[in-house]
């Protein structure tokens, strides 16, 4: 399972995501896919890349089903989904990959690069946000999973303007 994100900075609420998927499903390994730069995101209000790669492994250190990858430190920025699992599929042909992601980002997967051969080649995990209902049925075929994955009211904005205002984050 391929965990997308800027985790800027990680956070339980991840934590509990990728736990919950190898919970509930047959994926073996989530790997935590560092993304450098977001195209839908600011980048001015990222935390160095290196320093978030190294909060990640902290976070999961001792845990061998989770993986932080830096992949997308040496491909071209910003960071497409697309062009990530196409690197990955080239080097890794042995694997099977699943993007993992919440359902607010699934409701807006028609506005990613190339989402005609995200949603032809690959297949998602989506864990459930409130507030944003996945559709019914599903006529274009896309192949996916949800699960209900225990969610904390938590975000990395909130834990970033708690340290801007010098509150702590315990």
């Amino acid at each position: 399972g391929l965990y997308f994100g800027s985790f800027n900075p990680i956070h339980h609420g991840h934590l509990i995501i990728a736990e919950s998927v190898l919970n509930l499903t047959d994926l073996q390994k989530v790997w935590f896919v560092l993304s450098p730069q977001n195209p839908l995101k600011p980048s001015n209000s990222l935390l160095n890349e290196y320093d978030r790669l190294h909060l990640v492994n902290l976070a999961i250190e001792g845990n061998e089903n989770l993986k932080a990858v830096d992949v997308e430190f040496r491909l071209p920025k910003p960071s497409y989904t697309i062009t990530t699992l196409t690197y990955l599929q080239e080097k890794y042909p042995d694997h099977e990959f699943f993007v993992i992601m919440g359902s607010d980002s699934f409701l807006n997967l028609s506005k990613w690069k190339n989402y005609d051969a995200l949603i032809k080649n690959y297949s998602f995990i989506i864990y459930l946000r409130p507030g944003f209902a996945l559709p019914v049925g599903n006529s274009e075929n896309i192949k996916f999973t949800t699960l209900a994955a225990p969610l904390l009211d938590i975000s990395a904005t909130y834990i970033r303007n708690l340290i801007k205002n010098n509150k702590s984050i315990r």
